[in-house]
C-alpha cells in the first residue's frame, strides 16, 4: 500500500493545482508498489511529471511577483535534482536509492503543498490569477514589490504579500 493518498486535506482549492497534486500522488503509488522491472520507468514517469509540475508553478511565481528565487523554487530545483539524481543510481543497479527517494516523498509532500503550495493558491487567488491564461484579474492587488521567503507569514514581510493574502 502506498505511503501517500489524496485526501482532501491536500485539496487547495485551485483546480489545476489540486489534479496537478493529485496526479503526483498518484504516480509516486505507481512508484511505491511497482515491481524491480518496472520501477525505473514508474520514477522517470514521476520525475518527468514534477519537472513539469515545478515548472508551471515556477512560472505563475514569476509572473505573479512571487518571487522566482524564494525558498518554495529553491525547494522544487533541490527535490527536482535529487530525484534526477534517483535515475542514474536506478541506472547503475541502485534500486533501494529510487524506493528510499519515494518514501521521502510521502513524507515531503504533504508539508510542501500544506504550507507552500497553499501559501501561492492563496495569493493566486487573492489576485485573480487564471493559471490557464495566465491573466490576472485584479492586477491592483499584485504586491506592490516581489514576495521573497516562500510567501508564507512565518518567512514573508507581510507588506509584499497581496492584499487579499493580508486578510487571509
Amino acid at each position: 500500500m502506498p505511503n501517500l493518498q489524496w485526501s482532501d486535506a491536500l485539496a487547495l482549492n485551485l483546480p489545476i493545482m489540486d489534479d496537478t497534486h493529485r496526479e503526483f500522488v498518484e504516480l509516486l503509488a505507481w512508484v511505491e508498489t511497482a515491481g524491480d522491472e518496472t520501477l525505473l520507468a514508474h520514477w522517470r514517469t514521476l520525475v518527468e511529471h514534477t519537472d513539469d509540475h515545478f515548472g508551471r508553478e515556477d512560472q505563475w511565481m514569476q509572473a505573479t511577483r512571487f518571487s522566482s528565487t524564494n525558498c518554495h523554487s529553491v525547494q522544487h530545483k533541490v527535490v527536482l535534482q535529487v530525484m534526477r539524481e534517483g535515475i542514474a543510481l536506478a541506472e547503475s543497479g541502485d534500486l533501494g536509492a529510487i524506493r528510499q527517494m519515494a518514501r521521502e516523498l510521502a513524507i515531503w509532500f504533504p508539508q510542501h503543498a500544506q504550507s507552500m503550495d497553499a501559501a501561492l493558491a492563496l495569493h493566486l487567488r487573492g489576485i485573480g490569477f487564471d493559471p490557464l491564461t495566465g491573466t490576472v484579474a485584479m492586477p491592483e492587488a499584485l504586491p506592490a514589490g516581489i514576495i521573497h521567503g516562500c510567501g508564507g507569514a512565518s518567512c514573508s514581510d507581510s507588506e509584499t504579500l497581496a492584499p487579499a493574502a493580508q486578510a487571509a
